[in-house]
């Protein structure tokens, strides 16, 4: 029977976290660089980073200028630390430093390409269901031509939670014992997919961010696995 298969985009279907860990890292030894202070290292940095960002996220959802922000915030909280003052200087770099994890080159996950071919052959309908803003997203999806898979089937929200999914759902008529929702995010994928009685794939990353990583306290109705690669996703939808 034809499936209706929700894709999450970032880090399931195309490299995302990596960019910012990298960033991170980059802002990270900057940091230390400048305040040169035993109270400032690296692991503390990227810890309160960490915190701060979250709380951004947690209040209004995903916004590009969050991550620039975190960097920015964590900056001002070691000013105050150690009495040092702040410098236009330094905090233009790391605003830049933020701002540029939205400009890499988009690049496909191992398999995405044969995977979302699969599926389409095995005659179900694929839907493409991100959070971000629309501008990035968009760019993401132009670059990979995944219209050539979703056609107007795309779905960008700034919030990705239980109630998110849940009107989408509803709003688009989806057949819930037939629908599927496939990511990596443990938070904003498969606990709102299994809260709202679908099926759900969890596509384990080597390097996940910090924000997904909570339990699963929900029963599922449905399917739920975990896989290491997407190439596992068609064989057991087949089957299923």
């Amino acid at each position: 029977m034809s499936q209706q298969i929700l894709f999450d985009l970032d880090d399931t279907l195309i490299y995302c976290n990596r960019y910012f860990f990298r960033a991170i890292d980059k802002f990270a030894e900057q940091v230390v660089s400048w305040f040169n202070n035993p109270m400032v290292t690296v692991d503390e940095v990227k810890t309160k980073q960490a915190q701060l960002d979250t709380l951004l996220i947690a209040e209004t959802g995903f916004k590009s200028e969050h991550f620039p922000q975190s960097f920015i915030d964590t900056y001002y909280h070691y000013c105050q630390l150690i009495g040092r003052a702040s410098s236009p200087i330094e905090i233009d770099t790391l605003q830049k430093l933020g701002l540029a994890v939205y400009g890499h080159e988009t690049e496909a996950y191992p398999h995405m390409e044969d995977t979302l071919k699969q599926l389409t052959e095995q005659g179900h309908q694929l839907h493409l269901y991100t959070g971000g803003e629309q501008k990035i997203q968009l760019r993401k999806i132009q670059d990979m031509s995944l219209d050539r898979y979703f056609d107007d089937r795309i779905y960008i929200r700034q919030l990705k939670n239980i109630a998110a999914l849940d009107e989408l759902l509803t709003a688009n008529s989806f057949e819930r014992e037939r629908t599927w929702m496939i990511g990596n995010s443990i938070r904003n994928d498969i606990v709102p997919a299994l809260s709202a009685g679908i099926h759900a794939i969890h596509v384990v990353v080597p390097d996940e961010w910090y924000y997904n990583i909570i339990d699963v306290n929900v029963e599922p109705k449905g399917q739920f696995l975990s896989v290491q690669s997407l190439q596992q996703i068609p064989p057991f939808i087949s089957r299923y």
